[in-house]
């Protein structure tokens, strides 16, 4: 790391101009050949699956994407010759439009059924030639254009689909924009430094930007989701920023103890940066993790979601220093230059709240760590409920045309009209051909079964819609599914060479959840025991790992208690723009499990990292505790409000998913900065004294030595620093110099509670003299 940090410091006009060689190249390159991401989410080997493949396999002209226009009127109805002429009129013009391949409408001699029963409501279907991954979001916004132009104060009309819905999200840069703000006010108040605060912003950007881009081009070698590239600068902004925090933070104390500018620099890469890099490590096996499922469509999210962790880790220890080379001493505001410059490096004893709140805890941490805990035990209560399943355009935001068309279409023709279930058969032979047509009529009398179309027959493949009396996301269109499954298709199937497979939204959701579910032990247990080595390994302790863990699961619980509250109860969705109350996505627990494992490592390592200095040097757990506490906890607490405030900033993008994972993140980060790690774990570190750091001696004999900081003795001796005063950094021309001499010790920046000298126990001017 240092060897690193020194070529990126004398040679940081190259190390900036890489990067941006990188960026504009990578952007090129995918301004080229453009995205392709992918909205379907099936499982593979699942009946819903095997059902899919059949359907586009023997109808293929059904493979396209197909969406909806419906119209409405209170006045009169859809039939009157004024609302079917102008209907008439807007189909006509899609059927016209790029990309479409049909329009069937109600007013045709096959469409009465699309006709609501009161005459209020009609509807058309749109075909498309592609399916929805492969349409232009320009050739969606022109059907909505067309449609929408014939509204009028009479006449309602709105548009469902995955094509029309994709040309509702248009607040991601507007999120991102607010995200980087906050940061952007939460820095310059930490540093007081303009400069400073730019810094981990122009960081965290490139690393982002240069990620992102990679994503478009990571698209076309595998499977990667359509919010990937979002989730991935929703991660990579939030840790790309407080990575850089942390370095920078570090880069300002060897400032203030009288390194130079170069010096501090190296100093902040070799100890800090290492922490980053194995706190990035965690998070990109944390969310590499997900590998283990075997989901194409998870595979693509955990890649482009850990290599936009990996690029801002590698800008904040190489792009970074570059930087701070630039901007030499003016990473001190100049109050602080002034002092520097007139008062020498003085030693920085924790003060203020930081101090105090350390004290306090270990005063009365029984008490704080069962309020804590009863806390999170509170929050994660709504966990308990949880309902996996699918979440439909009827959950977008109230005023969204596709939210609009799918209550009209359930209002007026049945809720299950919203996502039927399609049943796909395999015949061989007369018999089981007797048994398919027998089939509807068996349908019909199923308990929660709206309605079912007639057969339709491709060589041996029959197709059959069920339209449920039930929403797509309802617990009882899922049951539909099992009694579907097991009870009666096992029935008309029994004899014959008849095998029917049931598809369609609820199906293929339940399915995807089944697979997750199943899984999740397997991916939880693998994720939590590879991070409880990590630490085992850095801090030579039993403990310390174990808590981790347990530490992580109830941020992860906590958390997704609030995310089940908001999206699922309903708790406040609808004004926060967030739409209908609904299930969880399936996929979200396996994300968020990674993402906010890796998120609470991070956390965990610089926390423990410095108390494990201090507890090396002093043998004291009250005092490692305390003085970690009250070193770290500003960093963290101003890192934690940071990420928080990115996280939240994504709730605007207009992406119900996205919301889940900016909500659901935000809230795991508040309550592990604010909750656990200076309060619940500081606390139980104080009550198990000792004990937070007992190894077996056979064990610490077999395990390797790694180190998360570079040790003391290993750092540079300085050498006397030259300040320039409105010049630049290490004594170039510029301004006035004043000399100052070096008073670094090999800790100095772990000192007494009186500030008066280092942990070792001797004088700043005793450590000199021996030197």
């Amino acid at each position: 790391m240092a060897a690193l940090a020194r070529w990126c410091l004398h040679h940081r006009i190259t190390a900036v101009l890489l990067w941006i060689a990188v960026l504009v190249g990578l952007t090129a390159a995918a301004g080229a050949v453009g995205s392709a991401y992918s909205r379907h989410y099936e499982a593979p080997g699942t009946e819903s699956g095997h059902a899919g493949a059949l359907l586009r396999e023997s109808f293929p002209d059904q493979a396209g994407d197909t969406e909806t226009i419906v119209w409405h009127t209170d006045h009169g109805t859809v039939r009157a010759a004024a609302v079917e002429q102008t209907m008439a009129k807007v189909l006509d013009q899609a059927r016209h439009l790029p990309g479409v391949a049909s329009v069937d409408s109600p007013y045709a001699a096959a469409g009465a059924a699309q006709i609501s029963a009161d005459g209020h409501t009609a509807y058309a279907t749109v075909g498309y030639a592609q399916d929805a991954d492969s349409i232009p979001v320009a050739q969606a916004q022109a059907l909505v254009d067309t449609a929408k132009a014939a509204q009028s104060a009479d006449l309602q009309v709105e548009l469902g689909g995955q094509a029309v819905g994709s040309t509702e999200s248009a607040g991601a840069h507007l999120s991102e924009i607010v995200g980087v703000a906050v940061a952007a006010v939460v820095l310059l108040v930490a540093f007081g430094s303009f400069a400073a605060m730019l810094l981990p912003i122009a960081t965290a950007l490139v690393g982002c930007g240069t990620a992102y881009m990679a994503i478009v081009l990571l698209g076309h070698a595998m499977t990667v989701a359509d919010f990937a590239p979002m989730l991935g600068m929703l991660i990579g902004l939030g840790v790309g920023i407080d990575y850089a925090l942390f370095i920078v933070s570090r880069h300002r104390r060897g400032l203030k103890r009288g390194l130079s500018v170069v010096e501090a620099a190296q100093e902040a890469v070799a100890t800090t940066g290492r922490a980053v890099v194995f706190a990035g490590g965690t998070v990109c096996v944390a969310l590499l993790g997900m590998l283990i499922l075997h989901l194409s469509f998870l595979n693509g999210v955990a890649v482009a979601s850990a290599l936009t962790v990996l690029l801002t880790v590698a800008a904040s220890i190489t792009l970074l220093p570059a930087l701070l080379a630039l901007i030499g001493p003016r990473a001190l505001s100049r109050r602080e230059r002034r002092a520097l410059a007139e008062h020498g490096p003085r030693p920085e004893p924790p003060a203020g709240l930081a101090a105090r709140w350390s004290a306090f805890v270990e005063r009365h941490p029984k008490l704080l760590g069962a309020l804590a805990a009863v806390v999170m035990i509170v929050l994660a209560l709504p966990t308990f409920t949880l309902h996996l399943g699918t979440s439909d355009q009827g959950n977008g935001p109230a005023k969204a045309t596709t939210r609009q068309a799918y209550d009209l279409l359930a209002g007026s023709f049945g809720p299950g009209t919203n996502g039927p279930l399609t049943l796909v058969a395999t015949t061989d032979g007369a018999q089981s051909r007797l048994a398919l047509d027998r089939l509807p009529g068996v349908l019909r009398d199923t308990p929660g079964v709206a309605s079912v179309s007639p057969v339709e027959l491709s060589g041996g493949t029959g197709v059959i819609t069920v339209v449920p009396a039930t929403a797509p996301q309802s617990r009882d269109t899922s049951k539909l599914v099992d009694r579907l499954r097991h009870e009666v298709l096992p029935t008309a199937e029994k004899g014959g060479a008849l095998k029917v497979y049931v598809g369609g939204p609820t199906a293929s959701y339940d399915d995807f959840a089944a697979v997750v579910i199943g899984k999740l032990p397997l991916f939880v247990g693998s994720v939590v025991g590879l991070g409880c080595i990590l630490l085992l390994v850095a801090f030579r302790s039993i403990g310390i790992p174990v808590k981790a863990a347990v530490m992580n699961v109830a941020a992860v619980a906590s958390s997704f208690g609030v995310v089940t509250a908001i999206f699922q109860w309903g708790w406040g969705s609808e004004w926060l723009g967030l739409g209908r109350a609904g299930p969880i996505e399936p996929f979200l627990p396996v994300i968020m499990v990674s993402v906010l494992f890796g998120l609470s490592m991070d956390y965990q390592v610089f926390l423990v990292s410095r108390m494990y200095e201090e507890w090396r040097e002093t043998r004291d757990n009250c005092r490692a505790v305390r003085v970690g506490l009250a070193e770290t906890s500003r960093v963290i607490t101003s890192a934690a409000v940071i990420m928080i405030a990115v996280f939240l900033a994504f709730v605007l993008s207009g992406d119900r998913v996205i919301a889940m994972f900016g909500i659901g993140l935000a809230a795991a980060v508040a309550l592990d900065a604010f909750v656990l790690r200076t309060l619940l774990v500081p606390a139980l570190m104080h009550v198990l004294g000792d004990a937070n750091w007992w190894l077996p001696g056979w064990l610490d004999r077999r395990l390797p030595q790694i180190s998360i900081e570079a040790p003391a003795a290993a750092r540079p001796v300085p050498v006397p620093l030259r300040i320039a005063l409105g010049g630049q950094a290490d004594g170039q021309a510029g301004g006035q110099e004043v000399g100052v001499a070096s008073a670094r010790t090999p800790n100095a920046h772990a000192v007494s509670e009186s500030g008066s000298q280092p942990v070792g126990g001797r004088s700043t001017q005793e450590t000199l003299k021996t030197r």
